[in-house]
């Protein structure tokens, strides 16, 4: 069933909204993904708060003239065009997807954005094995955390030698 242009105009307003309150955007093409993997990859993709769309290359190359997106080339992928749309966590939808196609040669990999910034596939593929902001976050707080612990324990155990030499006294009397 051919869409209408009302359809095809929600479509392309969808796309636009999702490119300007993204961080991050990877691109992918399939062709014939199930179903079933294909609702797994959308399970996956909405735990992590990161939105998915798949679109016709027409109504994308619209919506990224639109949303002043520039320097993609869209005229070389072959099959469906999937955009993930990363608006919390930079990281994650290259992780997830990179991860998604490991295991279903029907998808691709092909090009992404981050804070507006091309990247190539190679890049991409680095983004995708950085570790989650989240577990980035928390490793930055134990390097600040680390040297205020090696005072505190350095501190303490002065204390603790204290202790160790009244009680030996203690015992001597």
């Amino acid at each position: 069933m051919a869409k209408t242009r009302k359809i095809k105009e929600t479509e392309v307003k969808r796309l636009i909204d999702n490119f300007q309150g993204a961080k991050a955007v990877v691109f992918a093409t399939f062709k014939g993904l199930t179903v079933a993997k294909s609702r797994e990859l959308r399970n996956k993709l909405r735990q992590e708060k990161v939105a998915f769309r798949v679109s016709k290359k027409t109504l994308l190359k619209k919506a990224l003239e639109i949303a002043k997106v520039t320097g993609l080339d869209l005229q070389n992928l072959q099959g469906n065009v999937a955009i993930a749309f990363g608006k919390e966590d930079e990281v994650a939808p290259a992780k997830i997807l990179n991860n998604f196609t490991k295991d279903n040669e029907q998808m691709h990999l092909e090009f992404g954005l981050l804070e507006g910034q091309f990247l190539t596939l190679e890049r991409l593929k680095k983004l995708a094995e950085l570790p989650s902001k989240l577990k980035l976050l928390a490793k930055v707080v134990g390097t600040i955390k680390a040297p205020l612990s090696g005072l505190i324990n350095v501190l303490v155990g002065n204390l603790r030698g204290l202790v160790t030499v009244l009680k030996a006294i203690q015992e001597k009397k």
